[in-house]
């Protein structure tokens, strides 16, 4: 067995998850919205199953899709794609970072990466024969430094694994944070791998900035977005990778052996969003931010003290007022006596966790978030 997976245990996502199953609990934990998405993408989807073309499309992708692609990021990021050259179409994000790291590092590269992170990183980087080197940011900021990019970088840094907006923290990465990263990339010739998947689910007036569409980057940049976040339909799994022309060769090699294409239907279907109006994309963060608000104000009624959340799906609470210093103990008595189960934010760290953050997902419906709060009152602070 591959010691790197046969050593992995099983994730907390699973076993909040199973808790909750087993005890009825109102399941905060993992990641996906209670809405269906939007009907009009879904149909689109059921309609090129029964009308459409069922076999291979081509590897990098339905050509329409690649150009809708190009024209949505013109239109919400400034960018100048090539839907030819610099746009590849994957079966998800995580397919397309585990591809992209394929692809870019050879063994014994380093690779800088940002805890508290998706888990999936750590055992991809190292599958690839890459050394992780971690830049570890604390709350309530979650902020870089000089300070510790220094101490991450080296002249064998190969790739930086970037993901912003932020998923645990809810956080967006501000232009003196972009700044200093694209420093680091130019002074020891790195790649900045970019996971965005959240770059539409961001509130309060904020706009994406993307890495990629920076000059001083725009030759050392992939930039992995996902369908299936966009429009909240998080089964769907279908990743958009733009980069230069020179790298997405490479990238395109990798994706060739790993899933080769992904379902036309669903292609089609996301062509179709892509090219929605803005009142789609504006309405749905409006949304999100309003149920953000509605469980922000709920947990702060009852006294708990709550982190900002810029964007994703995501509300974290810091549970030191509570008096507890163990978050994952604090999960399990959470899901197992007050039926809400929750995520603990160490179990996105790989070195040096904050242990007093713990992360809610927000994108329910009304009920179900009232009910959450109705049995997080008797965790409420005393006194």
């Amino acid at each position: 067995m591959n010691p790197i997976f046969s050593a992995l245990e099983t994730s907390v996502f699973e076993v909040m998850s199973q808790l909750a199953r087993e005890t009825g609990a109102v399941n905060l934990g993992q990641g996906f919205p209670d809405d269906p998405g939007p009907e009009d993408v879904r149909r689109k989807a059921a309609e090129a199953v029964v009308d459409g073309w069922n076999q291979y499309p081509p590897m990098m992708g339905l050509p329409e899709l690649r150009q809708a692609v190009a024209t949505h990021y013109k239109r919400w990021q400034g960018l100048d794609l090539d839907p030819n050259s610099e746009i590849m179409v994957t079966s998800g994000a995580t397919e397309a970072i585990a591809g992209a790291l394929m692809a870019l590092v050879t063994p014994g590269d380093e690779v800088v990466l940002f805890e508290p992170m998706y888990d999936a990183y750590v055992p991809l980087v190292r599958r690839a024969g890459g050394i992780p080197k971690f830049v570890t940011l604390t709350p309530p900021h979650f902020g870089l430094t000089e300070e510790a990019l220094a101490k991450a970088f080296s002249p064998k840094t190969r790739v930086v694994l970037f993901n912003n907006p932020l998923n645990p923290t809810a956080t967006i990465f501000g232009q003196t944070d972009l700044d200093l990263l694209a420093a680091f990339c130019n002074r020891f010739d790195a790649i900045a791998l970019c996971d965005e998947v959240w770059e539409h689910v961001v509130f309060d007036g904020h706009r994406h900035v993307p890495v990629l569409g920076r000059p001083d980057m725009r030759e050392r940049t992939v930039k992995i977005s996902s369908a299936g976040k966009i429009f909240s339909l998080t089964g769907w799994k279908v990743g958009l990778v733009m980069a230069p022309s020179a790298i997405m060769r490479v990238l395109a090699k990798a994706h060739q052996y790993i899933t080769f294409t992904t379902p036309p239907n669903l292609q089609t279907a996301v062509a179709y969003g892509l090219g929605k109006d803005d009142g789609y994309f504006e309405g749905m963060r409006a949304d999100f931010q309003r149920s953000r608000d509605r469980f922000a104000m709920g947990l702060r009624d009852l006294g708990f003290r709550v982190l900002p959340s810029a964007g994703t799906y995501f509300l974290n609470l810091d549970i030191a007022p509570l008096g507890e210093a163990d978050d994952v103990d604090f999960c399990r008595r959470l899901v197992t006596e007050n039926g809400v189960a929750a995520i603990p934010v160490s179990a996105f760290y790989a070195e040096g966790a904050v242990k007093n953050v713990v992360r809610f997902c927000f994108a329910k419906g009304d009920a179900t978030l009232d009910a959450a709060l109705e049995r997080l009152a008797d965790r409420r602070p005393r006194g």
